[in-house]
């Protein structure tokens, strides 16, 4: 292998890499506030990537439907939850927030989709479909079990996972699909050509990341969610609601996986299933940072995304052996490093 090959492989490895940075922070963060491993962020992604391919292809996407779905099973969670003390506020409240937001969205889709009004509007509308679909599945899924042990939080959130694999299938169907890419450019560095799309990736990455340093340095709601990270009753009894919380990280997890499948969408066919292996490889970052830290998960996947590259070259067969063989010393070292004790 000469140097120009390997610098092609380590800048697929950064790109790659970007991507599971994302999904790291993601996980990272839900599970800070929710005690939630989120697996079913990778049919997130493989949502985000198959919406905006088939608002790419001008065809009206199925996820509009699951959207609808979601919100009504949402809004007759929230009615069951709180029936004994609902007043007519706040059904009128719970029916905007569960029931308004899939109409709107239904509506803008059903006449954008048609007219393929460009790479940028239908990424939006993408994430306004995607998105929501996040905050629903954890008021309907995860908040009723607030708190339970991360146990059990885990075996609600496969199960997720497996419902949302299946409905993928039913609404977007056995084929894969690719999208148009951000930018067609192509950029020289040495001897090695970078794509556009190569370069929105890995700048809407860091972007990212430094939007969410501010919102949680800075705004109110992100300094709610860090006091809920670091003691949901103490959050609680200083006034925090921690389901508002969990709604608020589930969101913002919801925007940065279905970023993350529009922004692999060109690069690579995505199928219904495809998502589970990207945000398992988000999930090794995470744990390398141990769940908890944000900047080592980061660090983390772009070393995650170097390791898949590299493997690809030399050992295509066993690159994903490979990439999932990391987490098995890091667990070692915690294992070793760490004290035993029972779930608080």
């Amino acid at each position: 292998m000469d140097a120009d090959i390997a610098l092609i492989l380590l800048q697929d490895g950064v790109v790659n890499g970007a991507i599971y940075a994302l999904l790291a922070l993601s996980l990272v963060l839900v599970f800070a506030v929710t005690r939630v491993i989120l697996i079913p962020q990778g049919e997130i992604v493989a949502y985000g990537a198959l919406t905006y391919a088939a608002l790419d292809e001008g065809r009206l996407p199925g996820s509009v439907w699951l959207l609808g779905a979601l919100g009504v099973g949402a809004f007759l969670a929230g009615l069951f939850a709180d029936r004994r003390v609902l007043a007519r506020g706040a059904v009128l409240r719970l029916a905007l927030e569960t029931l308004a937001v899939p109409v709107a969205v239904a509506a803008l889709a059903w006449f954008a989709a048609p007219r393929k009004l460009g790479v940028a509007i239908e990424a939006l509308l993408t994430l306004a479909i995607v998105t929501p679909m996040a905050p629903y599945l954890y008021r309907l899924a995860f908040q009723p079990l607030a708190e339970a042990s991360v146990l059990t939080l885990l075996i609600a959130s496969i199960g997720v996972h497996l419902a949302l694999l299946g409905l993928g299938l039913v609404f977007f169907g056995p084929e894969g699909y690719r999208a148009q890419g951000f930018s067609d450019a192509r950029y020289a560095l040495g001897g090695v050509v970078i794509p556009g799309q190569a370069v929105w990736i890995v700048g809407t990455t860091l972007a990212l990341i430094a939007a969410l340093y501010l919102f949680f340095e800075y705004s109110l709601a992100g300094k709610a969610l860090r006091a809920t990270a670091v003691n949901r009753l103490g959050a609680r009894l200083v006034g925090i609601g921690t389901a508002l919380s969990g709604r608020i990280a589930f969101l913002l997890a919801g925007l940065i996986g279905t970023l993350s499948g529009i922004l692999i969408a060109p690069l690579t066919t995505v199928y219904y299933d495809s998502g589970f292996l990207i945000g398992l490889k988000g999930f090794v970052a995470a744990i390398i940072g141990g769940l908890v830290s944000y900047p080592v998960a980061a660090l983390a996947a772009i070393l995650v995304g170097c390791v898949e590259s590299l493997s690809s070259f030399y050992a295509s067969a066993f690159k994903e052996v490979i990439v999932f063989t990391i987490i098995i010393p890091v667990l070692l070292w915690r294992s070793l490093r760490g004290e035993a004790g029972e779930e608080e």
